[in-house]
């Protein structure tokens, strides 16, 4: 199995909006505020550029407009191409300008998330960190310690997007084992506290987090 990981910035959206659905439009049109009107354009244009190239799919806007991307009933984000149900499952984050989409066969268990490197307290670990994650964090050198809670956290965030329940379960359900390595992207595994494993991959570069889980599990992204 494979998954295909896709990063946009704020600058990569066009203006226009004719690579929009009816139905996306809509739902921008009731979106009053000018930084979730920028995050919600940028989420749904880096979906469908992923999706063309995960479907083979033309990149005009006809096309990209023909495919239409919004969240089931429990939040998580599902593709449409023409109506009909893509053979696919997506996950999706943003964060400071960036979006980025992860792409695998239907019936996969997906989460990816961003996140900036920046300084969290003691408290922050205490409230949302399992006693072998804050081990680790203690363990931990100084200058190492912001980027280690801030991979943690986004790893979580990852697989509570795999479970397809988000912040609605208790963060410390789910137990993030990174491990360095060589590459660009480094191993990533999350337990659940009823046993379930997924793994995932990990990366930071320019301050930002990058996390993925996957179950069955995937070889890194491409």
């Amino acid at each position: 199995m494979k998954v295909y990981w896709f990063e946009q910035a704020q600058a990569d959206v066009p203006a226009h909006n004719d690579w929009l659905s009816a139905r996306e439009l809509v739902h921008l049109s009731g979106l009053r505020f000018p930084k979730r009107h920028a995050d919600w354009r940028l989420g749904r244009w880096t979906a469908k550029r992923a999706l063309v190239q995960w479907l083979n799919l033309p990149a005009h806007p006809l096309a990209l407009a023909d495919l239409d991307v919004h969240a089931a009933m429990d939040g998580a984000p599902e593709a449409f191409l023409a109506g009909q149900r893509a053979p696919v499952t997506i996950s999706l984050s943003h964060r400071a300008g960036l979006a980025v989409c992860a792409v695998a066969p239907a019936a996969t268990a997906l989460g990816c998330d961003l996140e900036v490197i920046e300084p969290r307290s003691d408290s922050f670990a205490a409230d949302y960190f399992a006693p072998e994650e804050r081990q680790l964090v203690a363990q931990a050198r100084p200058s190492e310690r912001a980027r280690l809670l801030t991979l943690l956290w986004s790893a979580k965030e990852s697989t509570l997007k795999a479970l397809r329940a988000g912040l609605r379960l208790d963060t410390r359900c789910v137990i993030a084992s990174p491990v360095d390595g060589h590459g660009i992207w480094h191993p990533l595994q999350v337990r659940q506290d009823s046993g379930r494993v997924f793994h995932g991959w990990w990366q930071s570069s320019d301050g930002i987090v990058r996390t993925l889980v996957a179950d069955p599990p995937a070889p890194s992204p491409w």
